[in-house]
């Protein structure tokens, strides 16, 4: 068999077993993420000062979604399944978790980031979060605001043809972090109202896309917003630019992995946000430091680029299993984390072996219940969202269509 000059070779494999080494990757990520809450509160001797647990999770996490989020709406064509199939994939559980620490609000008050207005909860519905300056119910859900974002950015691209061009998108991200780095300190937009606007734009721009009536006008107005949201809306500006940067890095590898882009791009756009917090008026966190970040940043780029060598290795099951359970254990953890402590008590002066039991025990109850939300609400979600985004087949279709289509 003959490969084109300059093309990597890629061997055929059955879709499941494609995505076992992202499956992998989630499930290291949101360990990750897992550890760096459970540690300083449970077995502090244990955290990791030398790198950020949690940022290398994450980063993790933005990597994978980089990677398959784009070609998985490229591989279907479809904007409209696409949006469904994302809404029941995100919705339910993040619905969920919402209303459990609500109905524990009475034992363990919700986070004073969170306003007490209903600008909050427009925000919570659009999953902006951190783009218009609303703190999330679970400390975790700030992330979303970034995955939303970019599946309004590559919505934008798809239907006006210009999403085949990751690395260039890649790359100015990764300047434009820089850029801001130097040069805004602080979200330029705020105020209650910001969240009202978004979201107003959010559901119009949606209700376009997936009626199909003035597709790609909503589209752009989604992708514009999202943009203008990022630049000037993010708690952190230049780390919200950041992500988008190393989320076009993860789509440019999969176009690499291809022959369909080169990979200088790349890697120059992952030096760039290796670099990124140096000149950042807004810093001074011990895992902005130099040594820190850039450690951690290297080592995320390190486990990606190791699981992609091994792409077509058998991957051990129970990592598959974890990162089937990654988003259940990503939400779930950090308000159950602290209904945990509340309950143990100050577990940070117990004996060490204290403390290593506490935690074992933290960890099979996270799992637990990750598995049980999983199996009741995540994959229920999923099935029904699927069957929604099927396209409506005429009966004489149906009829004279071939078995073996």
């Amino acid at each position: 068999m003959s490969v084109a000059p300059g093309k990597p070779s890629v061997p055929a494999v059955s879709p499941s077993a494609r995505l076992r080494w992202l499956d992998a990757l989630r499930g290291i990520g949101a360990a990750a993420v897992v550890g760096e809450h459970l540690l300083p509160w449970v077995v502090p001797w244990l955290r990791p000062y030398w790198f950020n647990l949690g940022i290398y999770g994450v980063l993790v996490f933005f990597l994978v979604s980089g990677y398959i989020i784009p070609a998985s709406l490229e591989r279907h064509g479809d904007v409209r399944a696409f949006w469904i199939s994302r809404a029941f994939r995100l919705y339910p559980l993040y619905l969920l978790v919402i209303g459990m620490v609500l109905a524990m609000a009475w034992y363990l008050p919700v986070r004073d980031a969170v306003p007490r207005d209903p600008a909050a909860a427009v925000a919570h519905a659009t999953m902006l979060l951190d783009v218009v300056g609303v703190g999330g119910v679970a400390d975790t859900m700030w992330t979303l605001s970034y995955e939303m974002v970019f599946y309004l950015m590559v919505t934008a691209l798809f239907v006006t043809g210009a999403h085949r061009r990751s690395a260039t998108s890649a790359l100015l991200f990764g300047v434009a972090a820089v850029v801001v780095a130097a040069l805004v300190p602080a979200a330029m937009l705020r105020g209650a109202w910001l969240a009202w606007v978004s979201g107003g734009v959010f559901a119009a721009g949606l209700a376009c896309v997936v009626s199909g009536r003035f597709r790609r006008t909503g589209a752009c107005a989604l992708g514009v917003m999202a943009l203008v949201l990022l630049l000037l809306g993010s708690r952190v500006p230049w780390l919200g630019v950041l992500i988008l940067a190393v989320m076009f890095a993860g789509t440019a590898v999969h176009r690499w992995e291809r022959g369909a882009g080169p990979f200088w791009p790349i890697a120059l756009t992952l030096a760039l946000v290796a670099v990124t917090p140096l000149p950042a008026l807004q810093s001074g966190w011990w895992w902005s430091a130099p040594r820190v970040w850039i450690t951690t940043v290297a080592l995320a780029c390190v486990t990606f680029a190791a699981a992609f060598a091994l792409r077509h290795r058998r991957v051990p099951g129970w990592l598959t299993w974890l990162g089937l359970v990654s988003y259940s254990l990503y939400l779930l953890h950090h308000p159950l984390l602290r209904l945990y402590v509340s309950l143990t008590g100050d577990l940070r002066w117990s004996a060490w072996q204290v403390q290593l039991l506490m935690a074992a025990l933290f960890v099979a109850l996270i799992l637990l219940a990750a598995w049980v939300t999983h199996r009741l609400v995540e994959l229920p979600a999923q099935r029904l969202g699927h069957r929604l985004a099927r396209p409506a087949i005429p009966a004489g279709r149906r009829r004279s269509a071939s078995p073996a289509a």
